[in-house]
């Protein structure tokens, strides 16, 4: 094998390796998230079959007119390309903490720009949405001053972690900045708990925003600002996080690890991880409730977002926007333009009449195992 370099000093035996070919990306020794959304990836891959492509290109409409925007969930620049040939109408989720991990020194102001310049305004996507670095947690970059968590999923990390370290946030802010004179870009702050911690986030931007002016650079005056639904405190306060942003996104996979309390990573307790637990829905319910009464859209970049079993469950919602592991996007799509949102409201109302996770799901299952037997076979997906 030629072209390697020095990987021998960077991966020992035995180490845990995955291989992105689609998007010429290696990560070594990945974290256990990391690794499942990998798994899941590949499962995706594997499952995705040839006529699903032909939906791509499709607008996510149902067969009574209620439209959806897609979006496509990337951790690097070198999955936009996948992005938009499955047919992501923009970047509805940049996981920009991947540019921290696995690099021997801090990325600069010009390294973050780079990256974003090579987000925003590109030809195919109509917008693109940058989520703050959300380090911290399992998480870190190399030689990270931290002190080992007992519970690090419930400690210093997302905006938590970018409020103490408000040097290494203004690097970000600059950055996300500068690019957003190349396009339409949304930035969201993760793991906001409540208006406190979106207040002083909007404070330092505005801040960077004026050493950007102070220094005689151009930045965009239409930035987007929202914050990720994630801890069920900022469901609770979500009436006054509307007042301070443009727009929620609701992301389901910390969403549902902390209302029903389990470690999602944790194999000893995943049977307990349930989208469909009557909790998580009603919370989701109330968080697209109180932001459409604001006036703002409620998007959903979590995995739940990408499944298509909860589709019609979505759509019953009206949430606005879904945003996805690229190879999702199709056979979504697919599902979309199969339904009504009559039919899904309907679904929608006799599920939230039950009270059991297990009698919610047997429902779900049963209701698109009838309505796309192409899709679902009795026996799973």
């Amino acid at each position: 094998m030629l072209g390697l370099e020095n990987i021998t000093r960077s991966v020992q035996t035995n180490d845990y390796i995955i291989i992105d070919g689609s998007a010429g990306v290696v990560i070594v020794c990945p974290d256990p998230e990391v690794r499942k959304r990998y798994e899941d990836k590949k499962r995706l891959y594997e499952e995705a079959q040839d006529d699903l492509l032909d939906y791509a290109k499709l607008p996510a409409v149902t067969k009574d007119n209620y439209s959806v925007e897609i979006g496509g969930n990337i951790e690097f620049i070198e999955e936009i390309p996948s992005a938009i040939a499955h047919g992501a109408d923009g970047i509805g989720l940049y996981r920009t903490e991947f540019i921290y991990i696995n690099r021997k020194q801090l990325p600069d102001e010009e390294d973050h720009l780079a990256h974003y310049r090579s987000v925003v305004g590109v030809e195919g996507l109509s917008w693109s949405t940058i989520r703050t670095f959300d380090l911290g947690g399992d998480k870190f970059f190399p030689n990270a001053k931290t002190s080992r968590e007992l519970n690090p999923q419930l400690g210093l990390r997302g905006i938590r972690f970018s409020l103490k370290e408000v040097e290494l946030f203004k690097v970000q802010l600059r950055a996300i900045l500068r690019a957003s004179d190349r396009g339409k870009l949304r930035i969201m702050f993760p793991m906001i708990s409540g208006i406190e911690e979106i207040l002083e986030a909007k404070r330092i931007f505005c801040e960077a925003k004026n050493e950007l002016l102070k220094r005689g650079m151009a930045v965009g005056n239409d930035i987007e600002i929202g914050v990720m639904i994630e801890v069920p405190s900022a469901v609770i306060v979500a009436e006054e996080l509307a007042k301070e942003v443009d727009f929620f996104s609701i992301g389901t996979n910390d969403l549902i690890q902390y209302v029903l309390a389990i470690d999602r990573i944790n194999e000893r307790v995943t049977y307990l991880y349930e989208p469909l637990h009557p909790a998580v829905l009603s919370l989701i319910k109330q968080v697209v409730d109180i932001g459409h009464k604001a006036g703002i859209r409620v998007a959903m970049c979590g995995e739940m977002a990408g499944d298509p079993t909860y589709t019609m469950i979505l759509l019953g919602l009206e949430i606005d926007e879904l945003s996805m592991n690229p190879l999702a996007i199709p056979r979504v799509k697919k599902i979309i333009r199969g339904s009504t949102l009559k039919e899904s409201k309907t679904l929608l109302n006799k599920v939230m009449t039950l009270s059991s996770s297990s009698e919610i799901r047997a429902l779900v299952e049963a209701t698109m195992q009838k309505r796309f037997p192409e899709e679902f076979q009795v026996n799973g997906q």
